[in-house]
């Protein structure tokens, strides 16, 4: 293949994936209403719902870091993932008829929707912060650069399991019903709701076992700076999120293979 084999190759596929981007995004939410808008407003609004309950009851957590901004980062930084996940199960099945069209891979109908939650959640995440900030609820975060390289650890993780899981998925319907039950016992383990270093000892090397604990660790640590002691090994987080991808992409050739549209 040429240099401009490749590029032309490249091209289709960015244009068939901002398609299925624009279809999933008008099957979703539809022209009526707001339509599209719900992208962000949907976990705007989840997170602003968390934010205040943790603000009206700042006196029983008793932590000294400024509540709005933990709240923010971390349940935004779980809807990142696990929404990912939850768009890509089961995602085939009602679009089985798109591969008739050539140029339309499995790969593409799961890239998209995982782009579309990152959109989304991107949007969310930087929305809420600027209107807390803006209030004077929350300050700039001490780095930002901290805190884009732990988002975007944070979305190849949820990318790259999505990937596996929606492959999973279309081989059988456990796959959907174990996750669905799974998310809830991930969710406080995500470190969404503590940091590391406020465990035991032991219960920090049992919690760092989970990869998204440190993409969450390094995003806080960036937005909080000194004020918080952030355990985190972007060396562990990128291997696990390699091997996720390596096996998604293998999953997903196979289950190419095995769909039939006709």
């Amino acid at each position: 293949m040429t240099r401009n084999d490749f590029f032309k190759s490249l091209s289709i596929q960015c244009r068939v994936i901002g398609a299925l981007t624009l279809r999933e995004v008008i099957t979703r939410y539809g022209r009526k209403n707001i339509g599209f808008l719900w992208l962000f407003i949907e976990p705007m609004l989840f997170t602003l719902v968390i934010s205040a309950l943790w603000n009206a009851t700042r006196d029983a957590h008793g932590y000294k870091l400024p509540i709005t901004a933990f709240a923010v980062t971390g349940y935004s930084s779980v809807l990142l993932w696990r929404n990912m996940v939850n768009r890509c199960s089961g995602a085939m099945t009602p679009n089985i008829g798109l591969l008739f069209h050539r140029n339309v891979k499995v790969l593409d109908v799961f890239s998209a929707r995982i782009l579309l939650e990152f959109i989304g959640a991107t949007a969310a995440f930087i929305g809420i912060s600027l209107i807390y900030i803006s209030v004077g609820l929350m300050q700039l975060p001490n780095d930002v650069l901290k805190v884009i390289t732990g988002w975007m650890m944070l979305s190849w993780f949820g990318a790259s399991l999505a990937l596996v899981m929606g492959c999973l998925s279309e081989r059988s319907d456990m796959v959907e019903k174990i996750w669905n039950p799974l998310q809830f016992v991930l969710f406080p383990l995500s470190g969404v709701a503590f940091m590391v270093d406020w465990l035991p000892k032991n219960a920090q090397d049992i919690i760092l076992m989970f990869p998204m604990v440190h993409g969450v660790e390094l995003i806080r640590e960036g937005y909080f700076g000194h004020m918080a002691r952030a355990h985190y090994d972007l060396n562990f987080l990128t291997l696990v999120c390699l091997c996720l991808t390596l096996v998604g992409l293998v999953l997903s050739k196979e289950t190419a293979r095995k769909m039939n549209p006709s």
